[in-house]
């Protein structure tokens, strides 16, 4: 017990670096990826070929490899960010790309009759989307969100790549300096409470939108 209350403050702080990467990863990559499911169903071609081969690289490519290469890649053609921008430049980027396809298919799921009624109520195509096709899209998708959501805290551990100083790094440094495995143990702990917290969030959302049924 001594040894963990020494080296807990330590794995403490790792943990707040992981939910601020977890936090502005969602508020930046929910409305971005709404927004490009949004030109996924357009009928201007190029806009869908342009956003149809963005989601294409980013769900094709390890997350891991745009990391390295936000970070070290791109101050090759002059493009440079500090560490904890760059990580959430590729983390958006990467998760904006995979909500875009689960809010593409909450779109497609709406029957068209919803916006033949909305053009009889005269009701302009913004009015439509935000008030009568966003409040059941996100019913629809809110599983899948949820899958991705608990997805990034543990991709959030990817960041020690750049030398992020996150929850697995604090532990990996721990476990080297003093050989033995009960940091890597404890972050296990903190992740799972962490997925936990988040989890029954979730589910009290879903249960929030669950009056549609």
């Amino acid at each position: 017990m001594h040894y963990i209350t020494e080296i807990l403050p330590s794995l403490l702080s790792g943990a707040g670096m992981t939910l601020q990467i977890f936090l502005w990863t969602l508020v930046g990559s929910l409305p971005l990826g709404l927004i490009l499911s949004l030109g996924l169903i357009s009928n201007i071609k190029p806009l869908q070929w342009l956003i149809n081969f963005y989601v294409w690289l980013m769900r094709g490519t390890p997350l891991l490899l745009q990391l390295i290469f936000v970070f070290y890649g791109l101050p090759l053609i002059g493009l440079v960010f500090p560490r904890y921008e760059a990580a959430l430049f590729a983390f958006i980027l990467n998760y904006a790309a995979y909500f875009a396809e689960i809010f593409r298919g909450g779109l497609q799921s709406i029957d068209n009759g919803q916006y033949e009624s909305a053009r009889v109520l005269r009701l302009s195509y913004a009015q439509t989307i935000r008030k009568i096709v966003i409040p059941q899209v996100v019913k629809i998708v809110l599983p899948s969100v949820g899958n991705e959501v608990i997805n990034l805290i543990k991709d959030s551990s990817l960041v020690y790549v750049i030398g992020l100083g996150d929850l697995l790094r604090a532990g990996n440094v721990a476990t080297a300096r003093d050989v033995t495995l009960v940091p890597l143990v404890l972050v296990a702990v903190l992740y799972l409470l962490l997925t936990a917290v988040t989890t029954f969030v979730l589910r009290q959302i879903e249960k929030r939108y669950s009056y549609w049924k």
